[in-house]
């Protein structure tokens, strides 16, 4: 099954009177890369996080979004920190006296410096709140791989029709190659008639010079592997594995490279022309898989 890297996706649930929303976006890359965004009460669950949504995701750069919030009755704290406050006035009276300055400093104006008091929350049972995370979680990836699924497919409509082109283009190729050596086999022959005159042509130097040139024009090995690597590349779209964008991606680079071959041997402009169709044919196909997880 064909998916894109694109891909969205949703969910918000209430349970046990906590609130979560789980947000999913994604685009192209060439591992997998996520980045969490969530408040700090669920910081303890990024490595859980990570682990699950490998269960649905392989490929692609994945932005998640959580928000949470607990709805029950208050289960934060706060903690005076009498240590540190004692500190800053300690340092507050030093530099009063050094700099001869008014001490002007106010309960108000202390409290409000780092961590004199610190929100401490009460116990939570983790497991619960993994359960309901995870929850929300799964419900999200799962609208994920749907918009995944769904643009795959359109992926998949698209490089099949570009493969078919390739596959037409080839057959051009396949079928021109030929008349090549007998139209060059009757330039020659002309030719040399036309310098010699009524002297017989030698057939056997002829042969020769023929055989040479279409050894070197050969593309029967070129062709054959292009037919097998389109081949190739429309059973993989259209079969049953998951995660196929890796091996798509090196199936992708053989066609260039036996396109290529065929471009520095050509002689002939009609070929020329059709390779570099094929050639373009193929950098459409390389750029559309680079979207495939």
């Amino acid at each position: 099954m064909i998916k894109s890297m694109t891909g969205f996706g949703r969910s918000e649930i209430t349970v046990h009177e906590r609130k979560f929303s789980v947000e999913l976006k994604s685009v192209n890359h060439r591992y997998l890369d996520v980045n969490i965004r969530m408040p700090k009460a669920l910081n303890f669950f990024d490595s859980a996080i990570r682990q699950e949504l490998k269960k649905y995701i392989s490929r692609g750069k994945v932005d998640v979004y959580i928000t949470y919030e607990n709805m029950g009755e208050a289960t934060s704290t706060v903690r005076y920190n009498h240590d540190l406050a004692s500190e800053y006035l300690g340092y507050l009276k030093q530099m009063s006296e050094e700099f001869g300055l008014e001490n002007d400093i106010r309960v108000s104006t202390l409290s409000k410096y780092p961590d004199v008091f610190v929100m401490e929350e009460g116990d939570v049972d983790e497991e619960e709140l993994w359960k309901d995370l995870q929850s929300a979680i799964d419900a999200a990836c799962e609208l994920f791989v749907k918009t995944r699924i769904t643009e795959g497919e359109h992926l998949k409509d698209d490089l099949v029709s570009k493969l078919d082109h390739m596959a037409t283009l080839v057959d051009f190729i396949e079928q021109r190659s030929p008349k090549i050596i007998e139209e060059y086999r009757a330039k020659i022959d002309a030719r040399v008639r036309e310098i010699l005159g009524d002297n017989t042509v030698d057939e056997g130097r002829l042969l020769t010079e023929v055989t040479v040139f279409a050894d070197k024009i050969c593309v029967d090995e070129e062709i054959v592997r292009l037919k097998s690597h389109i081949g190739t590349v429309k059973k993989e779209l259209t079969g049953d594995a998951d995660n196929v964008g890796r091996k798509l991606d090196f199936l992708a680079q053989e066609l260039n490279r036996e396109a290529n071959t065929i471009l520095s041997k050509s002689t002939d402009l009609e070929i020329a022309n059709c390779g570099i169709e094929l050639k373009t044919e193929i950098e459409k196909v390389r750029e559309q898989i680079q979207n495939i997880e």
